[in-house]
């Protein structure tokens, strides 16, 4: 019953079928197999609705966590060749003494050789990601990173990149794997309170289900109301600038407040190929900087608005430049 049930939510959602309005997935598959029960489901489902010759599984290996790394990898060589499919493994390792993010690098590391393998097979890449990771991921959005965006969760297809599992829980994963008898490896840092992430799943999320046995449901149909909503804004955006990466200011003062926002942040965010949701708040220091520029006050004509963007004032006109990383 659940595995036909599984197959179904993917099968409408229509990401990994052989045929779809936009072509993409005429192309094959690279599903990302750590050897957790998502993305043991993923590749089995991607098997299942594409057939083995259509699908290929990547591993990385990061060597972070020794002996049981290596059994991660020996299990995800195991279960392609029970499932017929090709498995390429990276190993990576990380420079010594280098510094930040672990998991950010992790996931660097990981997307950079997916995406690597895909453009040398004209393949997509599909991603294990389920409706519980797109909870937690609004969630600690929410509480990590101010505006709307930060409410609209994981984009099912960008790119190349798919996500078909956003209609499924992490249970139903591992329903799915118990009645086809796949095994999967557990990670005991994905239990750790050293991540955020951890914390929002286990404390957070749980809260949540206390307050109401629907809270999860609630947030991911809040989500998809706001993405619908969000095509609309975009749409009135672009509208606004016209195909223009700039606006004259005497525009924007005319504008609504919110939709100068919207305006400013659009910019900033071409300017910088990444989300700045924080430029919206600068309208205002924005508008005052091109009256003090048009009426020969002293004073530059640029302002930073956050995530290594400026805001630039030239011949009465906005337009955002990406600044160089600090050093």
């Amino acid at each position: 019953m659940i595995v036909e049930q599984v197959r179904d939510v993917v099968r409408r959602g229509g990401l990994l079928l052989p045929t779809h309005p936009n072509d993409l997935p005429t192309r094959p598959v690279v599903a990302m197999l750590s050897g957790g029960r998502d993305s043991v489901c993923l590749l089995d489902l991607a098997v299942a609705l594409r057939g083995e010759g259509s699908v290929r599984a990547l591993h990385v290996n990061y060597g972070l966590r020794g002996a049981e790394s290596e059994a991660d990898e020996r299990h995800c060589a195991t279960l392609c060749d029970q499932l017929g499919v090709e498995l390429e493994i990276v190993r990576a390792s990380r420079g010594q003494g280098e510094t930040g993010n672990l998991q950010a690098w992790a996931r660097d590391v990981r997307y950079g050789a997916a995406i690597e393998l895909a453009e040398r097979e004209d393949a997509l890449v599909a991603a294990g990601h389920t409706a519980s990771d797109q909870v937690e991921t609004i969630l600690y959005r929410l509480a990590a990173s101010p505006g709307r965006r930060a409410l609209l969760g994981m984009k099912a297809e960008e790119g190349r990149l798919v996500r078909p599992l956003l209609g499924v829980t992490r249970e139903q994963t591992g329903a799915y794997c118990q009645a086809r008898g796949l095994r999967w490896r557990e990670d005991e840092s994905n239990d750790s309170g050293v991540y955020a992430r951890v914390r929002v799943r286990h404390g957070l999320g749980k809260a949540l289900r206390e307050v109401h046995p629907a809270a999860e449901a609630n947030v991911l149909r809040t989500a998809q109301l706001l993405r619908e909503e969000t095509e609309l804004l975009d749409s009135l955006v672009a509208d606004t600038l016209q195909g223009c990466r700039s606006i004259a200011l005497a525009r924007l003062e005319e504008l609504e407040g919110a939709l100068a926002r919207l305006v400013v942040v659009s910019l900033a965010e071409q300017a910088a190929g990444t989300y700045v949701p924080q430029a919206g708040d600068r309208v205002e220091e924005i508008l005052e900087l091109g009256r003090r520029a048009g009426s020969g006050s002293a004073g530059g004509s640029d302002l930073h608005v956050g995530g290594n963007v400026s805001a630039r004032i030239e011949d009465g006109r906005l337009s955002m430049v990406r600044l160089p990383p600090r050093g």
